[in-house]
């Protein structure tokens, strides 16, 4: 785990099983869909219950890059944020993780979120290099 202060926050990178994360939100790399249906959305979806996706879907689809919240299901954290990095196509690139990254913020800001939890986005499905996901991010 690494920890470093940025102004008054407090940036954590660490690894583990988002799902337990007990941030206010936590963020779903999803497709502009909203479909939850494998890779950490899937893991989402099945610990957090039907009702995140279904959330989602009624809010969708969303444009490439943009982001929208749901309840959190019966998971710890009280939001997900689902953050569009890919279409239909399952294609990324830095600057639609750098921009759903942004969308993110935006969001949990307008919402009063304190804590935010992030996976590597793009790095599954989209695969897109862990370092290029953390720089952009």
């Amino acid at each position: 785990m690494c920890k470093i202060r940025i102004g008054r926050g407090l940036l954590i990178i660490s690894q583990g099983d988002i799902t337990e994360n007990t941030a206010d939100a936590i963020v779903n790399a999803a497709n502009n869909h909203l479909w939850m249906g494998a890779g950490v959305a899937g893991a989402m979806q099945r610990k957090g219950g039907p009702a995140i996706e279904q959330e989602a879907m009624a809010k969708g689809p969303i444009g490439v890059g943009e982001a929208v919240a749901t309840s959190g299901g019966s998971l710890k954290a009280r939001y997900v944020i689902h953050a569009a990095g890919m279409g239909q196509d399952l294609q990324t690139s830095g600057e639609i993780v750098a921009a759903c990254t942004w969308a993110s913020l935006r969001y949990a800001e307008d919402l009063g979120i304190g804590s935010i939890a992030f996976p590597a986005i793009g790095t599954g499905f989209g695969g897109l290099p862990v370092a290029e996901s953390a720089r952009r991010m």
